[in-house]
């Protein structure tokens, strides 16, 4: 790939508080825009002839009551009107929630459930699509959707459309969040169980597995049969993941031998009473799968948040040893639009986006807790060539949505990161404007360099 570029050299330190557990505190390192893509947030794909009718019109299921008359709901991104009506014919493209780089400039990128939650996602379609992706020439190809099934019956609980021949799978089954290729099978982590889904070529479903962490089932509330007490003094059922904090990202092994599911959320001891934590630092799970046996090894790491209140959106490897992670909070917006005293807030940004990065990670074998080797500031991009297809702020181009959950390597310095518009229902470019799907290519070769 031949791209212009002029990756700026000076690097800033970034003091953090160490604890015994992190070696030292993590570097920051620039990025400079090589291309910058958009597709449409209003995107739309059509579900298959052998589908059930009910997936032709989506967000029918939004709101207490059901409503189907098009368009008579507004969407709305923490209280501000977004400019979309839904429900709406068809199924969106939209959420983008894990990639994977072929290496031939084709990637299979994951849409997640639909609507947010499992109650409001049931005429939402599950499907992966693969995209061709020209930042050069500024350009962008949808290939194929390939949808979720299971047709032979290999989920063990109930499903939206059970009684069907093709038994398409719905944002009210499954919370897809991250994706892998291995060999002729897709490997899809989910957060409603949180589950790991094997699928073959054609989307269906060949096995599907609990998360184990130290040789134990661990469940979110959002797990199937998960029951409440018959009585307000009766004993709560128990589960240690919090509601959409199951596998958010998770990578593979460059020999394909091993998945490593990430959890968003920090686990809950239930001895202890008490989220995990390492010298008072909350730390995540980052969990060891063995392809071919199909099994959790027992092994993990901890990554540690920089905040408890902080997020991860993706994981993917950059070689045996070393990954990407993206980190951030829940803020969104740009300062320039931020809201000013007295302002309408449902015309402006009034907690604008504040921590946006992407990590450099190494996971060491020999140790539990992974180093934070260096990071991006994906509020803090330079762009000397001109490749941003929005206004600046302040000289800089902003990565500044809500969610961010797509990252992975294209080749030698440069990484793709994405956002997850949540269409209808996020705005973090314009205060009242639903954000479509960004992909940014940054030549970041100072962070992948380092060790």
């Amino acid at each position: 790939m031949k791209l212009n570029y002029r990756a700026t050299l000076i690097s800033t330190l970034v003091a953090f508080a160490a604890t015994a557990t992190t070696v030292s505190a993590a570097e920051q390192f620039p990025a400079t825009l090589a291309g910058h893509l958009i597709i449409a947030g209003d995107t739309k794909i059509q579900v298959p002839d052998d589908a059930p009718n009910d997936l032709r019109v989506n967000g029918k299921f939004h709101e207490k009551q059901r409503i189907d008359e098009l368009g008579a709901i507004e969407g709305k991104s923490n209280g501000r009107p977004t400019g979309i009506k839904f429900p709406f014919e068809g199924q969106a493209i939209q959420g983008h929630s894990g990639i994977v780089n072929n290496g031939d400039g084709t990637f299979w990128i994951l849409t997640d459930n639909g609507l947010g939650n499992k109650l409001n996602s049931s005429d939402s379609a599950l499907y992966f699509n693969l995209y061709k992706l020209d930042f050069e020439n500024d350009q962008w190809e949808h290939l194929e959707t390939v949808f979720l099934k299971d047709p032979n019956k290999k989920i063990p609980f109930r499903i939206t459309h059970e009684d069907t021949e093709s038994r398409y799978l719905t944002g009210e089954d499954f919370d897809p969040e991250s994706i892998q290729v291995v060999g002729d099978n897709f490997w899809i982590g989910d957060e409603f169980g949180p589950f790991l889904i094997k699928l073959d070529r054609q989307g269906n479903v060949i096995d599907i597995f609990e998360t184990e962490v130290n040789g134990k089932v661990v469940k979110s509330p959002d797990y199937p049969g998960m029951v409440l007490p018959g009585s307000p003094d009766g004993s709560m059922p128990e589960f240690q993941v919090r509601r959409s904090k199951g596998f958010e990202g998770m990578a593979s092994s460059k020999d394909g031998k091993t998945l490593y599911p990430l959890l968003e959320g920090v686990l809950w001891d239930s001895e202890k009473k008490a989220f995990e934590s390492v010298d008072g630092q909350p730390v995540l799970r980052i969990l060891e799968f063995a392809l071919g046996d199909d099994k959790y090894t027992g092994k993990s790491w901890f990554y540690p948040l920089e905040d408890a209140k902080h997020s991860i959106g993706d994981f993917n490897m950059i070689d045996e040893r070393y990954g990407l992670i993206i980190e951030r909070d829940d803020t969104e917006g740009t300062a320039d639009k931020a809201c000013k005293d007295g302002e309408d807030v449902t015309r402006c940004f009034d907690n604008v986006a504040n921590f946006k990065r992407v990590y450099k990670v190494e996971l060491n074998p020999e140790e539990q807790m992974v180093r934070k080797v260096g990071y991006i500031d994906l509020m803090d991009i330079q762009d000397p060539n001109h490749q941003s297809k929005v206004a600046l702020v302040d000289g800089k181009f902003q990565f500044p949505f809500f969610t961010i959950e797509n990252v992975d390597v294209v080749e030698d310095r440069y990484i793709v990161v994405g956002n997850d518009n949540n269409y209808p229902k996020s705005s973090s470019r314009e205060p009242n404007v639903a954000d479509d799907n960004e992909l940014i290519l940054l030549d970041v070769r100072s962070l992948l360099d380092a060790k």
